[in-house]
């Protein structure tokens, strides 16, 4: 569909500025996080680099057409992406590749892809559409449905495993309850209901009556309270984390020069503590520069939400951008100790194709919705 000229002056050009300069910043960082490790491996230093770029491409033609399209037409097809996104999930139980003892990737021909990350779009779309209905976020029997509808691909999710991108699953549904005017009680009620049952299953994990949490998760949940109980073990990750978040200064260290980083101490320096690393080169300033450009980036997500033209639109934007919000509280969080270690990537910032590529699509739908917040007369 030809957008007309004179729409074009909505699109919101402060967010796509916002998207670039976290980009750059990733790149700058995933290079300098993984350069001793690449050519330590014989490897060229651009390697990663090279990978992030490539995936932004794929990325930026998916944004392209995704804005070209009348949001409204999302609502169409969201049964059917739905659908392939839970069935790629199932692939992965099967097929998948696992790295690190996660069984996560599915390789479709030159591309590995991580389905979880395409099942978070699926999921705005499909909650979207049903909390379209005001009904629905009204009722015991509409809610009941749209959590089942979260509880497929968490369910699939959480037997790869990967507790962290379930989480968010979790933190969606309820931001999109509340968005599709949700009474603020039951919605109350319901996470209460949620974190006592959480804690439930913990501690019965804990007491070994029933093994419902797997030991490795159940020890990455005793580190978060206490670290130093295995400083050489698993507590290792996180402390390490924390001295190169420490050591960063006011100023930073500069690019290469991350002590922690460079001589390995600090580990998935390019991928999940990425954050470690711009704190230790960048330093506390640099660290609130790029935190700002993620506040920056919510806030305009959000403005579109609340001009959007329908109450779909909204729920998308809104959607959308809570991605974004969950990926930087769990990883920032889990980064300082605030939140167990989860493997949780940051967009933009994290070296990963499938983050790159569902983090652009996402900006996309945030786009597409501010585009068309006037009304299109024919």
């Amino acid at each position: 569909m030809r957008i007309p000229r004179r729409y074009w002056r909505n699109l919101d050009w402060p967010l796509i500025l916002a998207v670039i300069a976290l980009t750059v910043i990733g790149l700058v960082v995933i290079y300098s996080a993984s350069y001793s490790q690449l050519l330590a491996a014989g490897m060229s230093p651009w390697y990663y680099v090279q990978r992030q770029l490539i995936a932004f491409g794929l990325g930026l033609v998916a944004a392209v057409v995704i804005v070209s399209l009348d949001y409204r037409a999302w609502a169409r097809w969201s049964r059917v992406i739905y659908i392939t996104a839970m069935s790629l999930l199932g692939i992965v139980l099967f097929l998948g590749k696992a790295v690190f003892g996660s069984q996560r990737w599915v390789r479709l021909g030159p591309l590995n892809l991580q389905p979880s990350e395409l099942a978070k779009i699926a999921l705005v779309l499909v909650l979207a559409k049903f909390f379209e209905k005001e009904e629905n976020a009204l009722s015991l029997q509409g809610v009941a449905k749209a959590f089942a509808l979260v509880l497929v691909p968490m369910g699939l999710i959480l037997l790869q495993p990967d507790l962290g991108t379930a989480a968010i699953f979790i933190g969606l549904f309820f931001t999109m309850w509340y968005v599709g005017n949700g009474r603020t009680k039951h919605i109350i009620i319901a996470g209460v209901v949620l974190v006592v049952g959480s804690l439930a299953v913990i501690v019965i994990s804990l007491q070994g009556w029933v093994s419902i949490i797997k030991p490795y998760q159940l020890t990455r949940i005793l580190v978060f309270l206490d670290p130093y109980s295995d400083p050489s073990g698993a507590g290792w990750n996180i402390i390490q984390s924390i001295i190169a978040v420490g050591s960063g200064g006011f100023f930073g260290k500069g690019v290469l020069n991350g002590t922690q980083s460079s001589l390995h101490f600090l580990p998935a320096n390019h991928t999940d503590f990425v954050f470690s690393v711009v704190a230790e080169e960048f330093g506390f300033l640099g660290s609130v520069v790029v935190l700002a450009l993620y506040v920056f980036m919510l806030w305009r997500g959000l403005r579109i939400a609340a001009l959007a033209k329908d109450t779909y639109g909204t729920l998308l934007a809104t959607g959308a951008t809570g991605i974004f919000f969950f990926h930087l509280i769990i990883n920032v969080g889990m980064t300082l100790g605030f939140m167990p270690i989860t493997g949780l990537p940051l967009p933009f910032i994290t070296a990963g194709g499938s983050i790159t590529l569902t983090s652009l699509m996402a900006v996309a739908i945030i786009l597409n919705v501010g585009l068309r917040r006037s009304k299109i007369m024919f």
